[in-house]
């Protein structure tokens, strides 16, 4: 419930554009929990956006995304960029919040006023981000800051949202956690566009990067399309982040110089526009169920076989506005 000291919508929407810390952060967390006041502020921030680069940090679970984000964020901020990080956390099985381990483990960028760290809570989502995971980036970007990065929750098979979402996306992976073959189990090896080796320090690093190399050899691009590299890093000491930041870099000037930016952007914006449908389609559903008697109502009339699960569906399709 709002009260008269509350601030109007222009206000916080001013203020957001301002990169008032506070108010973004209040926006966040009322889209997190999809207040309708919220997205018309969303609304007003979009002709705003457009202009952060946006990386996706993505792999299997233990890989060290973490601790290479955190070291990568340092190489940014040395290069005069601002950072916002996107953690998307796992559910708590008992608050239902984000276990903040990510933001914990950054504490070393609490102080510095050009890095932001959001935790989401996954809150059930598949594809390795939240729902709200957009309409933060999308905040972020308003905000004016130059980069964007989401590290997603350790990612199993066909759990690869974050290509639709981010402009380049890297896959991290480690010794042991079944080099190529789980990799390409897990949809990664399409989706990367930068691989890295993490835990370089390993024996068998070597021989994982290696393993990875000829993979992707198999399925190279044609022409002058960009061949994800694959690089060694060891996150703990920061040795080779900084090729990382490069091979990032890299990677946005060859989208812009062959177009393939522009082809991004807008499967982004398709992919952003069917979750919306989606969302809008879900909730339309839920009060026709409220006026239909709700889902124990019809649960009682498949119970007594007096519907079947098609025509019920049907007909909870037909009672939307």
């Amino acid at each position: 419930m709002s009260s008269p000291s509350d601030p109007t919508l222009d206000e916080r929407v001013a203020k957001v554009l301002a990169g008032d810390v506070r108010a973004a952060a209040r926006l966040m967390r009322d889209l997190d929990d999809e207040r309708p006041e919220a997205f018309e502020a969303l609304k007003r921030l979009y002709p705003h956006t457009g202009k952060a680069a946006v990386s996706g940090v993505t792999g299997l679970p233990g890989a060290g995304k973490s601790t290479l984000v955190d070291q990568l964020v340092t190489r940014h901020r040395a290069r005069g960029r601002t950072v916002a990080i996107v953690a998307v956390d796992p559910t708590s099985p008992f608050s239902g919040g984000a276990i903040l381990g990510d933001r914990i483990r950054m504490q070393r960028h609490a102080g510095d006023p050009g890095v932001f760290i959001r935790s989401l809570a996954t809150r059930g989502a598949l594809g390795g981000v939240s729902r709200s995971t957009r309409d933060v980036v999308a905040v972020f970007d308003a905000m004016g800051f130059d980069e964007v990065i989401i590290e997603t929750v350790g990612v199993g098979q066909d759990e690869v949202d974050i290509c639709r979402t981010a402009h380049t996306t890297v896959v991290v992976t480690a010794p042991g956690l079944g080099d190529g073959i789980q990799a390409q189990k897990a949809g990664l090896l399409e989706v990367a566009d930068v691989f890295v080796v993490n835990k370089a320090d390993r024996p068998d690093a070597d021989r994982a990067k290696a393993h990875l190399e000829a993979m992707l050899e198999l399925d190279a691009p044609a022409g002058d399309r960009w061949r994800p590299p694959v690089l060694a890093t060891d996150a703990t000491t920061g040795e080779g982040v900084d090729a990382l930041a490069d091979a990032i870099e890299a990677h946005r000037a060859q989208m812009r110089a062959s177009g393939e930016w522009a082809r991004r952007e807008r499967a982004r914006q398709r992919a952003e526009l069917t979750e919306r449908v989606l969302y809008l389609l879900r909730r339309r559903a839920e009060v026709a169920l409220e006026r239909t008697g709700g889902v124990p109502a019809l649960l009682d009339a498949l119970e007594r076989r007096e519907t079947d699960p098609y025509t019920a569906a049907a007909s909870l399709l037909d009672a939307l506005d």
